[in-house]
């Protein structure tokens, strides 16, 4: 699986999509594509032999470690991404995610398997159990709160991935962001180390947004920061855009206390449109979720949402099921803009 098809379904939300909520329990960003295998049959093939090699008193950590490189492994794939059937994907993942967890156990310190386990974690909670959630009726009000808080469980779980992580990568890097003096340890950190970089500041802040009066979690908006600050200094084009959409609704959703930016925001939605070349739904949703909407700007937003929903989601295969999730959540805001608005003008 590489940070490549994740990149992608992660992509959406943030805009998880990615689009926090802040005040109204929005959510978090997709990257674009984590990929993640060569095939349905050699994945099958890998997993076969996992479970074969896990279940040895004397487990080969030889044989182990191979079947956990080609799992975590660079090739890129759209057996996910380039799906059509979000159903058919949400109900696949957690079979993978339980998948690299038993290998974990196995490997603790493999930070391929660190990498992948806690950002499939994310994007599962994110666009597979937080954002149906957060559409249901308001008359199923108890379903909607326990998948909620499904989802926070599920990006503290990730967080927990990837912060040990970072700190076998960085050792003391926990404490040093806690205390703000973590610039000298991550200026150790090269281009390879943003995507672990990425996933983790997706976890914390997704959290955030589910749980914004939780105090742990507050302290950590700025140890994020950090975080995000060094990622796009090594590689600000990591995933086409996807560090720019996390901007979006970071810089968007927060107060001004804690680091928000209209201003901030509104430069990342138009870099990560050039980046893009505006054939992915995900910034729009992010900008209209985390400015458009909660200043109640409804010719922007339905503006934008149209022009999510313009984008053909068979161009670029590779990005075709972040685009139709991001497109049912265009439909569906734009269906409840009654809902969402105090006024939404003679607009038809």
């Amino acid at each position: 699986m590489d940070c490549a098809v994740l990149l992608s379904l992660f992509k959406l939300r943030f805009e998880v999509l990615l689009s926090f909520s802040i005040s109204k329990e929005r959510r978090v960003i997709l990257p674009k594509s984590h990929s993640i295998f060569n095939s349905r049959t050699s994945t099958a093939l890998l997993l076969s032999a996992f479970l074969v090699l896990s279940s040895c008193a004397t487990t080969n950590k030889l044989a182990l470690g191979a079947v956990a490189n080609a799992l975590a492994g660079t090739q890129s794939s759209t057996v996910f991404t380039g799906d059509d059937d979000p159903e058919l994907v949400g109900e696949s993942l957690p079979v993978f995610i339980k998948t690299f967890e038993a290998l974990r156990e196995q490997l603790p310190h493999h930070q391929g398997l660190i990498l992948q386990t806690g950002s499939l974690e994310v994007m599962y909670a994110n666009a597979f159990v937080q954002g149906p959630a957060q559409r249901l009726p308001a008359d199923q009000f108890d379903q909607k709160r326990f998948q909620l808080d499904r989802a926070l469980k599920l990006y503290l779980r990730a967080d927990k991935v990837l912060k040990a992580g970072l700190e076998l990568r960085f050792p003391g890097l926990e404490k040093a962001l806690a205390e703000g003096t973590a610039e000298p340890l991550l200026a150790k950190a090269n281009k390879n180390d943003v995507p672990l970089l990425y996933w983790e500041s997706a976890a914390v802040m997704s959290a955030f947004a589910l749980a914004p009066l939780d105090v742990a979690l507050s302290v950590r908006v700025k140890g994020v920061t950090a975080l995000m600050a060094r990622a796009y200094a090594l590689d600000p084009n990591y995933g086409d855009g996807t560090l720019d959409e996390f901007y979006i609704s970071f810089y968007g959703a927060l107060p001004d206390g804690l680091g928000g930016s209209k201003v901030l925001a509104k430069r990342h939605f138009d870099t990560a449109l050039l980046k893009d070349k505006g054939q992915e739904a995900g910034p729009y949703l992010a900008y209209v979720q985390a400015v458009s909407l909660p200043n109640q700007n409804f010719p922007e937003f339905k503006k934008l949402l149209k022009a999510a929903l313009a984008i053909d989601v068979d161009k670029d295969p590779s990005h075709r099921l972040v685009n139709i999730l991001a497109q049912t959540e265009a439909r569906w805001l734009l269906a409840h803009k009654d809902d969402l608005f105090l006024d939404t003008g003679d607009t038809p």
